[in-house]
């Protein structure tokens, strides 16, 4: 894997933390959108639209707790 000197792997975006916020609120106020549709609309990837919802959730002290399962 190639990384970059600031440790960060090639090819990994950095997202702001506002951006990432707004992309689960998004995504959790379209309750019959999947997850694929909104990282699309957002153009991000699907697990990287996952991964912010999990840590969203972690911030807030929900644990690992999703509203819908992975992949809807």
């Amino acid at each position: 894997m190639l990384v970059q000197e600031n440790g960060v792997p090639v090819g990994m975006k950095h997202y702001p933390a506002e951006f990432k916020a707004d992309a689960v609120a998004l995504y959790r106020s379209r309750p019959k959108a999947t997850i694929k549709s909104v990282a699309g609309d957002l153009g991000v990837n699907t697990e990287t639209l996952s991964f912010f919802e999990l840590a969203t959730d972690r911030v807030m002290g929900r644990g690992a707790q999703r509203t819908r399962p992975p992949g809807c």
